[in-house]
């Protein structure tokens, strides 16, 4: 509707009122006048304009009460968040299982170390607590004292200048942090700096080579013949033998859908054989697998099933010793699943024609797809992480370098590469990164295939996750005080080795769970008890931000999760620490090899249909179901029931961190209030087991 303007036009003199006169204008060329002449139409005017008045009250009434009722509706949802926090909170402290109570109950000793170090947090938590009441009463009293030396020393030596015994202390105090704990902190301070901004240069061109091969489109191309060998079916020219290895271990969860997968893999029957690898000690477990694996054969797979009597090596022994039988000879190359794994059935067919001429390739990675990774706060940031790792290192590597780790899981190996690397060893628990190095010495190629996914699930609970990380972080440390001699030995080039020590080993396996933990969760908070060590605003805040800015880049949807990733990374910062000290010094939590708890969560809807569908089928034919439902029956029997838990190293660490954070407030330090009070809140949440799965 056109808009309308209404004046009062100018009459005789003795007529001050004038005409009214309605202006009709649509834009500035086309405009209209109309002059009303009678009073009736100066009274419909007058009517349509309080009507049109009313009508836009009334429209803008209800889009206040919408907007009032969505505010209502939030401030409901967050109350009701807000409740079930508290209940969940209050019912973990009732429960009050803790994590090394429940260390003992399962009868693991905890490293001496990890006592140590939890000895050390409580005893620096205590510190820091008599300390912030030293500094509340100093603050109440008005003693502001510089940080210079002659002045400090003035105040000590006038007679005037202290008065009473606690004066005396706190005076004290302060000339000792002043000429004795400043320095050193400020040192470690600007060593942490250095080294923060190093990882954060490495992680910036990582970055940069990511966005260079999404510019040019670069990716791994295959020969020319590949595709066409393929596409002639089984009279192609390259249809190797595969080998297919699923290694598991009490894994009861998911054998079911990972197996369904690899049978349904699209290659020629007559070339391809699986090996159901079972490191299984729960009877139970191993007769479902069995049942499992019959049922495919009696379909017309190729499947075998392979268990060991004991689990030495954990998975590298299974693997050495599947390798060691007398038929892997007749096969090229081997595909290696774990047991959550489900490839699609291309998934061959994707990946082995990269061998094709190309004979100096051992190792074709793909990239993992997760089915759970919106299940919950963990999984998502976990989401995060792992993409990052795919997108831009791994792929990063693969382009420019032609190394990377292998994952253990969801890639091919040319048989011949692996023996030529001395086959799988069992002296690290990341077996998967020690064939790679060994492989990379030997002059080895590596593949990965950013655009090939294969599924599996995330750890949905904390615990799990938190034992997956001590693992991955304590065996590079291993390895690399192994390997280290090799690689300078090595016949490998000055800038590979370079690569292999520094990057590779030190910077990303080692500085960065270092730095992470020393300056944001110890040096911080220090430093708001001796104001005299300073840490600027800029490390604090803004390049922690900018990168995590970075690491959300390859998975934007994560986008509005930014600040949990950020504050959820310092605090797993504990973790890794624990475990790069475990596995750099060779103590006794190192070699543990905990399996990752699944859900049994399945990648397509109907996997899972298909294999209760296939099973009961099988059923119904053997006509002998007894022995698979008694089995059934004692797999619910033995089922651990799941608990939360409380972790007492991190909740002294978000009390130290919010102890510090009421100590800034003393100081005016903004950013570095907001920063220390919600890392601990981060702390205190996960202490308390709040962040993942929730068992009732």
């Amino acid at each position: 509707m056109a808009p309308k303007f209404e004046w009062w036009a100018k009459g005789n003199n003795n007529n001050r009122k004038g005409t009214p006169v309605v202006v009709k204008m649509e834009n500035p060329n086309n405009w209209s006048m109309v002059e009303l002449e009678s009073p009736s139409d100066e009274d419909f005017l007058v009517r349509s304009r309080e009507k049109s008045r009313n009508k836009n009250a009334r429209q803008l009434t209800w889009v206040l009460l919408l907007k009032a009722h969505r505010a209502a509706g939030c401030l409901t949802s967050l109350g009701s968040a807000l409740i079930a926090l508290g209940t969940a909170v209050r019912r973990r402290i009732a429960a009050g299982r803790t994590d090394s109570q429940v260390s003992s109950s399962q009868k693991q000793n905890p490293a001496k170390k990890s006592k140590l170090f939890y000895s050390y947090l409580k005893v620096f938590l205590w510190l820091s607590l008599i300390l912030l009441c030293f500094e509340i009463a100093a603050y109440f009293k008005g003693w502001h004292f510089g940080t210079s030396k002659l002045q400090l020393q003035f105040i000590f030596t006038t007679p005037f200048g202290v008065k009473g015994f606690f004066d005396w202390v706190y005076t004290r105090w302060v000339l000792l942090r002043v000429e004795y704990l400043a320095p050193p902190l400020q040192f470690l301070a600007n060593a942490c700096i250095v080294l923060f901004l190093i990882q954060s240069l490495d992680r910036l061109i990582l970055c940069l080579g990511c966005f260079w091969i999404r510019f040019k489109k670069i990716k791994p191309v295959l020969k020319p013949d590949a595709i066409s060998d393929l596409e002639s079916g089984d009279n192609g020219c390259f249809l190797p033998m595969v080998l297919v290895q699923i290694p598991m271990c009490n894994e009861k969860e998911v054998y079911q859908q990972s197996i369904a997968a690899v049978c349904n893999l699209d290659w020629p029957k007559t070339k391809i054989l699986i090996q159901i690898l079972d490191d299984s000690d729960d009877p139970t477990t191993q007769s479902l697998i069995k049942e499992e694996v019959h049922k495919w054969q009696e379909r017309g797979a190729r499947i075998v099933y392979r268990h060991r009597v004991n689990r030495e090596g954990y998975k590298a022994g299974n693997l050495k010793s599947a390798m060691n039988c007398s038929y892997v000879k007749d096969y090229e190359f081997v595909a290696i699943f774990d047991a959550d794994f489900q490839p699609l059935p291309d998934f061959l067919k994707k990946t082995i024609p990269h061998f094709k001429d190309n004979e100096e390739l051992g190792l074709v990675q793909a990239r993992w797809s997760f089915v759970n990774k919106e299940e919950n706060l963990l999984t998502r940031l976990q989401n995060i992480n792992l993409a990052f790792h795919f997108e831009v290192e791994q792929q990063v590597n693969s382009v420019f370098l032609n190394f990377f780790g292998f994952n253990g899981t969801a890639g091919v190996w040319r048989i011949k590469a692996l023996e030529n690397s001395g086959g799988w060893l069992e002296r690290t628990t990341v077996e998967d990164m020690d064939i790679a190095v060994r492989a990379h010495l030997h002059g080895w190629k590596f593949i990965f295939l950013n655009d090939v996914e294969c599924q599996c699930e995330l750890p949905e609970s904390y615990e799990a996750y938190r034992k997956q990380q001590h693992r991955w972080h304590s065996g590079p440390m291993q390895l690399f005080r192994l390997c280290l001699p090799a690689v300078i030995k090595s016949k490998i080039s000055i800038g590979k080795k370079f690569n292999l020590i520094f990057l590779f080993f030190l910077l990303r396996k080692l500085i960065l769970p270092f730095y992470s933990f020393t300056l944001f969760c110890i040096i911080l908070p220090m430093t708001m008890f001796v104001p005299e060590a300073e840490l600027p605003a800029w490390v604090v805040c803004y390049i922690p931000a900018t990168m995590s800015f970075l690491n959300i880049l390859p998975a934007p949807k994560s986008f509005p999760f930014i600040v949990p990733y950020l504050l959820f990374e310092n605090t797993m910062s504990v973790t890794k620490f624990n475990a790069m000290v475990s596995g750099l010094f060779q103590l006794g939590s190192a070699y543990e090899w905990v399996v990752t708890k699944k859900s049994g969560r399945s990648s397509e809807g109907d996997l899972a249909a298909l294999v209760e569908k296939d099973g009961k089928k099988t059923k119904h034919q053997r006509g002998v179901s007894a022995p698979e439902t008694e089995s059934e029956k004692n797999a619910e029997k033995t089922k651990k029931k799941k608990h939360n838990r409380i972790y007492m190293k991190d909740l002294s660490l978000a009390f130290l961190l919010l102890t510090a954070a009421t100590r800034s407030l003393l100081s005016a330090q903004g950013i570095h209030f907001y920063f220390l009070l919600f890392q601990g809140i981060s702390f205190l949440l996960v202490g308390l087991d709040l962040i993942g799965e929730q068992v009732e």
